[in-house]
């Protein structure tokens, strides 16, 4: 389902406070409002915060909301003791020109970064003066997205504290009808349930959450608040057996179509799964759970087939079966042989999986054929220019199939994926590597798994409308909904519309009359509608199909797309890909935001840093060698060389070195960087947890003051693995077997998976057990880079150099030791450890060798 998605956290980073003044309560939230106005489909949502410095010094608060990756920010600014500090949304390139020369002079950075799924998190610090108040206002834009079978508003809510005047207000007006509303919530209690009200009429609807400051809290003892969760709305709307519904608002119209009870196609689906070395373990885990659902979910009249591909590519059955009973369960017992090893050879899966549809016999011949790729790498195998498969691939569907691309975790090039699903009729998607990773699956092939029409056009008379939007559309699934918008030209009295399509038993051909003035009728006198909504939801439409246009686009093609999208971002004021917004702050010397819209494409990687931190560029201090790399001329790169923490600078050198061992602590975005005083050749006894059965010793190299060998021993099964920088060498019952670096390769001992993939990592997953990975990093000096995933099967028994982080470590609160801003107190079985942060290169495989922004910890092992 598509949502708007939405956090609300103030916190507050103190310096300098007297000592009566309790730290947790300095900055504290006077209110806190979500407005959202929600207009046939076209979200309009206003977040208001009010704060005041209870502090005798002055403080800094930091302003952070998380909204849907799909929505543009459209306005924000500060006020501050009565003088308002607006954000100006500008090209991005006259921005960013404008933002290094403020940095040039040693001011800050802010940007808006992605911080999951469907989020990306908007946050601006400032520093508060004693006994001072600020507002902090944020408006962003999104049009609603239609999937199986209703819209939805999530609203994320973490103020940290409680409020007084906390509310949320969601207005609904739908001109078709509002066909079911519902609210939920993750944190409702019986309490908090009275501050709930709903009221519902045929077309409008309000929901109003407001609790008082006792109904927030989670004891009455405890000022702690219950309000840290998900606040939702899901609806749907009246539909009739027309043509769709037609609105228009000063001259410009939106068209809904979305036919509902019509027969469903019969569909062809290849589905297309990478084994490789890289699915190993829980991804193929998760895989083969997702197709064994789906299989089930196959219609009687569908055709499937799998091809399964590494370095070779295999035909599961030589031509499309009939999803009958026996064919699914000959499928469904063939999905559980599936296993991980060898490169990733995406040109001839691919290639393969056109010519199956190409060379098929027997198929209805009204259906709907498509290709269904799920792949977690990029391509090392075969043909490995990403442009010449692009095209082959483009070449063999040649518009007869849709392509659909399911990216697993941040290893893929989504951008690749990406394109070629645009230029086939389909989409792409990342799946994401959490525990529902197999739901996730699952869920995307619900959203295409019941096409009703294929060739849909939309025609309107041309000579009268302009800026047309999207209006040929190969496919429309069940559940979904087709919009098109543009602007009616003044003489026109009455729109005509005609719909074309194909259905599974007939030709269809629709159309409808929309009265202009009529129309425009039914948005008069709506106090809550912001009158110009059609304008800016055609802006937004545009803009969002320019993009997507642009994608697949030839380069003197794609240069007049953005052309066209950034005069539309900077006309409505929309924070696309193509603009950025400038917040200038108060300060001695007035500071410069930066907030950029980041897309799916820059979420190649998990965030190497932790999302609650300010991260800060400045160079006024740095020494001079440090403040630029001169490439030519006066083309100068500025260093990432400052981490900024709680209104403090401390210079800092760029990440020159790894880490022995990297480890993230459970349940927090903390990254630990971890180097021991171990001698080379004396092992050290880096983890064991006898409630799971796994220890690990590890051996530092001659050459290099990192580790190049590690010994990973499990109790159930008895198998002990060497890994060195030569190879991985496997012992069972007696049985010995030898993995080099130079193949990718897979060993399964009683359930206990083994996999390498060549010249990059060792993969060692057991059923309900931490997940062993280890990084092989070639340097002049080659060395293996130790890290965990799945960590929360650890039990509180783990123990060992690195073991013991995992049990026993915690940071300590101390604000009255005197400690600079970039060092932390971290106790470690009780003994406390002063720890800096400090940048090093990450050697794990989905970082890339990035820099990690982590605390250095030295340790005796």
């Amino acid at each position: 389902m598509e949502r708007t998605l939405l956090a609300l956290m103030v916190v507050s980073s103190l310096v300098g406070l007297a000592t009566a003044i309790d730290p947790k309560h300095a900055i504290e939230i006077l209110s806190l409002h979500v407005d959202c106005k929600v207009t046939s489909r076209f979200a309009h949502t206003v977040i208001t915060s009010k704060i005041v410095n209870r502090a005798n010094e002055s403080s800094e608060a930091t302003f952070e909301v998380e909204l849907p990756k799909t929505a543009f920010i459209s306005n924000f600014s500060m006020s501050i003791d009565g003088e308002v500090y607006p954000g100006i949304i500008k090209e991005k390139a006259s921005a960013q020109k404008q933002y290094d020369t403020a940095v040039s002079h040693g001011q800050s950075a802010g940007l808006v970064k992605i911080t999951g799924r469907k989020l990306e998190q908007f946050h601006v610090s400032v520093s508060v003066a004693a006994a001072s108040k600020v507002t902090f206002e944020l408006t962003y834009e999104e049009l609603l997205k239609r999937q199986l079978g209703k819209y939805e508003l999530l609203i994320k809510v973490r103020p940290k504290q409680l409020v007084k005047h906390f509310q949320i207000d969601v207005r609904l007006f739908e001109p078709q009808g509002i066909s079911f509303l519902e609210t939920d919530s993750t944190f409702l209690t019986n309490d908090l349930t009275q501050a709930l009200t709903k009221v519902q009429n045929e077309t409008k609807a309000r929901i109003l959450f407001k609790p008082t400051v006792e109904q927030q809290k989670i004891n009455p003892e405890l000022d702690e608040t219950l309000l840290n969760g998900d606040f939702l709305v899901r609806y749907d709307v009246r539909r009739g057996a027309t043509a769709g519904d037609i609105q228009i608002v000063n001259g410009y119209f939106v068209h809904y179509f979305a036919p509902r009870e019509m027969p469903v196609f019969p569909k062809n689906v290849v589905f297309v799964i990478d084994q490789s070395g890289s699915m190993a373990g829980r991804k193929i885990e998760q895989t083969r759970d997702a197709l064994l659902k789906i299989l089930q979910d196959l219609r009687a009249g569908d055709h499937f087939g799998f091809i399964t591909f590494h370095r070779k590519v295999a035909e599961w059955k030589s031509s499309l079966l009939e999803a009958t009973a026996e064919n699914v369960a000959s499928a469904a017992a063939f999905v559980q042989t599936l296993i991980a090893s060898g490169g990733t050879n995406i040109n001839s899966a691919l290639l393969t999986a056109a010519s199956v549809l190409d060379r098929a016999e027997t198929l209805p011949a009204r259906s709907v054929s498509m290709i269904i790729l799920l792949t977690d790498g990029q391509p090392t195998s075969g043909e490995t220019n990403v442009e010449v498969i692009q095209e082959n691939i483009r070449k063999a569907i040649s518009g007869k199939y849709a392509l659909f691309c399911l990216g697993f975790g941040f290893d893929v090039s989504y951008k690749f994926l990406e394109k070629m699903a645009l230029s086939n009729g389909g989409i792409a998607r990342r799946i994401y590597e959490n525990a529902d990773a197999a739901l996730q699956l699952q869920g995307f092939y619900q959203e295409v798994a019941t096409p009703i029409l294929t060739k849909i056009e939309m025609q309107y008379p041309e000579n009268a409308i302009e800026g047309l939007t999207k209006n040929n559309f190969k496919l429309f699934f069940e559940g979904s909904e087709i919009i098109v918008s543009g602007k009616i030209s003044n003489e026109l009295e009455v729109l005509p519309v005609e719909i074309k399509a194909q259905s599974h038993t007939s030709d269809l051909t629709l159309i409808e009359e929309a009265n202009v003035k009529e129309k425009e009728r039914v948005f008069q006198n709506q106090s809550y509608i912001f009158g110009n909504f059609i304008e800016r939801l055609w802006a937004y439409l545009t803009i969002q199909q320019l993009l997507e246009k642009s994608i697949s686009a030839q380069e003197q093609q794609q240069k007049t797309l953005e052309a066209q999208a950034l005069e539309l971002s900077l006309r409505y004021g929309f924070v696309t890909p193509l603009t950025s917004m400038l917040v200038t702050k108060p300060s001695d010397q007035q500071q410069t935001e930066l907030a950029n819209k980041p897309t799916e494409a820059d979420n190649e990687k998990p965030s190497s840093f932790p999302v609650g931190d300010a991260y800060r560029l400045r160079t006024g201090s740095l020494p001079s060698r440090w403040r630029f790399l001169s490439q030519s001329g006066s083309n100068k790169k500025l260093l990432p060389a400052v981490f900024r923490l709680a209104g403090q600078t401390r210079s800092q050198p760029l990440a020159d070195e790894y880490p022995q061992l990297l480890l993230q602590l459970p349940g927090q975005s903390e990254i630990i960087c971890l180097n021991t005083d171990g001698q080379a050749q004396s092992s050290v006894h880096l983890l064991s947890d006898p409630e799971q059965g796994i220890s690990v010793t590890g051996n530092l190299g001659d050459k290099t003051n990192h580790f190049v060998q590690f010994e990973i021993t499990y109790v159930n099964p008895p198998v002990q693995i060497h890994v060195s920088t030569d190879a991985v060498v496997v012992r069972h019952s007696r049985k010995t077997t030898r993995l080099p670096w130079t193949e990718s390769a897979t060993s399964t001992v009683q359930g206990l998976s083994i996999s390498v993939e060549k010249e990059r990592s060792l993969t060692v997953s057991l059923p309900d057990t931490v997940t062993v990975k280890i990084s092989f990093v070639k340097l002049p000096d080659d060395f293996l880079g130790l890290y965990f995933l799945d960590t929360n099967h650890f039990s509180d028994n783990v123990s060992g150099v690195l073991g013991q982080l995992y049990s026993k470590a915690q940071f300590e609160n101390k604000p009255s030791v005197n400690q600079r801003d970039d060092e932390r107190l971290l106790s470690v079985s009780g003994t406390e450890h002063r720890v800096t942060r400090q940048y090093k290169k990450d050697y794990r495989l989905e970082s890339a060798s990035d820099p990690v922004s982590c605390w250095s910890l030295d340790i005796t092992s």
